[in-house]
C-alpha cells in the first residue's frame, strides 16, 4: 500500500509512504519512503509481489544507479540486491503470465539486454533467439494461464517487428501479426551505435542511421535529440529516423548529459536546470556530422519532439550558425511556462523543483532568447496537448514573428502530444522534409 500526504494548499508532498501485510496479519507495516526529487525517485520503490517466495521486487538507486533488490515480506525484510551496475541503470522488470511472474530484469547498453532468472525462460528465448537470429529485440509479452502457449514478440532495427504464438508443448511457432504490415518490402536503414566527442573531452554515446543504399558521407543530416527530460535513446525501430533516413538525411540520435539510463552522474540536474551541458551535447553531435564528412557542408539540421523541440531551439542559444534549419514538434520554449501550466495539478511542487530557479530559467528559454536564433524555424503542435501546452509554441511562433525571424506553424485541432492520428502524422512528415529540403537549398 502506498500513501501520498498533501499540504494544506492540497499539493501532493514530495514522499510517498509504502506499508504491507503479512500473511495472516491484518496491521500494517512499514517498507519504504520513496522521496521523488525533480525527475529521479530516491528510496526502495515496489514494483511487484511474488507470492511464490513472499517478497517485493523494487528499484533503489545505489552507488550511483538504479537497482534491483528484492525485499522479503516476512517480518525480516531481508534485502538481495539482484541486478547492479556502475555504468547503466535497471530498466525495468522482466514479466511472464497472468500474474506478471517476475523472471528478470532488463537493462541498456548499446541495446537493451536481460538478466533473468528463471533458467526455463531463459533456455526458452536462448532456443527463440537461434529460430529467428535476424530479430534480436524479443520479448515474453503475455502468456496463457498455465504459461503453456505464450505470446512473444520480435524485431530489429530494421523489423517493427512480429507477434508470434508459441507453445511449448508442440514447441510450434507461429507468427500471427506483424506491426507495420505496410513496410514490408520497404528498404529500411540498419542503426548503428556510436560515441563522439563532446567540447569537453567527454564521449557521448548515440545511434546514427544512414539512407538505404550505402551513401555515408556528404549527405544532407539531422540530429534528433530525444524527448524527456528523463528518457533516452535505445537500439531498434525508430519511425521517425527510418523515415528521415529514407528520405535520404543522415540521423544522429544522441544520448546527451541529462538522459536518464546512465547514472545519476550522466543525468545531472535534468536536461533544463543543466541545459548547457545537454544542449551542448547535442550540437557536438551537429559538429561530429560535420568534421567526420557525413554531413554535407550547409546541410544540417536539428529535429526534436518535446524535450528534443527545446534543445532543438535552444541550440542557437549556443551556436546560432551550426544548424540551417530547426523543426521543432510540440517543443517547451519557455521553463517559467512549463512551472505555471503545472500550477492547478497535485505535482507542482515536484514540476517546481524539477525547473529549478536562477538564471538558467531565463537563459535556458528559447522563447526569452530568439535573438540568437538565425535558422529557418517550423513550429509543430497540437491544441490539445496535455504534455506541453500549445501557447508554448503559439508564444514562440508570435516573438520570432516579431523579431522578423523565418517562422512556419503548424497547428493540429483534438490531437494530444504525441500527434496520435495518421493523416497529421503523414502530413508533418512531408512538411518536415520539405521545410528542410527547401532550408538547405537557401529558400
Amino acid at each position: 500500500m502506498g500513501t501520498r500526504g498533501e499540504a494544506s494548499n492540497g499539493y501532493a508532498r514530495d514522499t510517498v509512504s509504502y506499508s504491507y501485510r503479512r500473511k495472516g496479519e491484518n496491521g500494517w507495516t512499514k517498507l519504504s519512503d520513496v522521496t521523488f526529487a525533480g525527475v529521479l525517485a530516491n528510496g526502495f520503490d515496489p514494483y511487484a509481489v511474488d507470492a511464490a517466495t513472499d517478497a517485493i521486487y523494487g528499484f533503489e538507486r545505489i552507488n550511483g544507479t538504479r537497482a534491483l533488490v528484492r525485499v522479503a515480506l516476512d517480518g525480516s525484510e531481508k534485502r538481495e540486491v539482484l541486478f547492479s551496475r556502475p555504468d547503466v541503470d535497471a530498466a525495468g522488470l522482466v514479466q511472464v503470465g497472468r500474474q506478471r511472474r517476475v523472471v528478470g530484469v532488463s537493462y541498456v547498453t548499446d541495446r537493451r539486454e536481460v538478466k533473468l532468472f528463471d533458467p526455463a525462460i531463459q533456455q526458452l528465448l536462448t532456443s527463440l533467439g537461434k529460430a529467428l537470429p535476424k530479430s534480436p529485440i524479443m520479448s515474453v509479452v503475455d502468456a496463457s494461464a498455465d504459461e503453456n502457449r505464450l505470446l512473444i514478440f520480435a524485431g530489429s532495427d530494421v523489423d517493427p517487428g512480429q507477434y508470434y504464438v508459441f507453445d511449448r508443448k508442440t514447441r510450434e511457432l507461429n507468427a500471427v501479426l506483424p506491426v507495420r504490415p505496410q513496410l514490408d518490402g520497404v528498404a529500411l536503414s540498419p542503426v548503428t551505435a556510436i560515441t563522439y566527442k563532446a567540447a569537453d573531452g567527454t564521449m557521448i554515446p548515440g545511434y546514427l542511421t544512414l539512407p538505404p543504399g550505402g551513401a555515408a558521407k556528404n549527405l544532407p543530416a539531422i540530429v534528433m535529440p530525444h524527448g524527456g527530460p528523463g528518457a533516452r535513446d535505445e537500439w531498434g525501430f525508430d519511425w521517425l529516423a527510418q523515415y528521415y533516413a529514407h528520405q535520404g538525411y543522415a540521423v544522429l540520435q544522441p544520448n546527451f548529459r541529462g538522459s536518464t539510463g546512465y547514472g545519476d552522474a550522466w543525468f545531472q540536474k535534468n536536461g533544463f536546470q543543466s541545459w548547457q551541458t545537454a544542449v551542448g551535447d547535442v550540437n557536438d553531435a551537429g559538429r561530429y556530422l560535420l568534421s567526420s564528412g557525413i554531413a554535407a557542408p550547409g546541410k544540417l539540421g536539428v529535429v526534436g519532439w518535446s524535450y528534443g523541440g527545446y534543445a532543438a531551439l535552444q541550440s542557437s542559444v549556443l551556436d546560432p550558425d551550426l544548424f540551417k534549419a530547426i523543426v521543432a514538434i510540440a517543443p517547451v520554449t519557455d521553463l517559467n511556462m512549463v512551472r505555471e501550466e503545472a500550477r492547478f495539478f497535485t505535482n507542482f511542487p515536484q514540476v517546481s523543483a524539477m525547473i529549478g530557479n536562477g538564471a538558467h530559467v531565463r537563459e535556458g528559454s528559447p522563447l526569452q532568447n530568439v535573438a540568437s536564433i538565425k535558422a529557418p524555424v517550423l513550429l509543430i503542435h497540437s491544441d490539445k496537448d496535455d504534455n506541453v501546452g500549445v501557447g508554448e509554441s503559439r508564444a514562440m511562433a508570435g516573438k520570432l514573428r516579431g523579431a522578423g525571424k523565418k517562422v512556419d506553424y503548424i497547428e493540429y485541432a483534438g490531437l494530444d502530444h504525441q500527434l496520435d492520428d495518421t493523416a497529421a502524422r503523414t502530413e508533418m512528415l512531408g512538411k518536415s522534409d520539405a521545410f528542410l529540403k527547401a532550408a538547405f537549398a537557401g529558400k
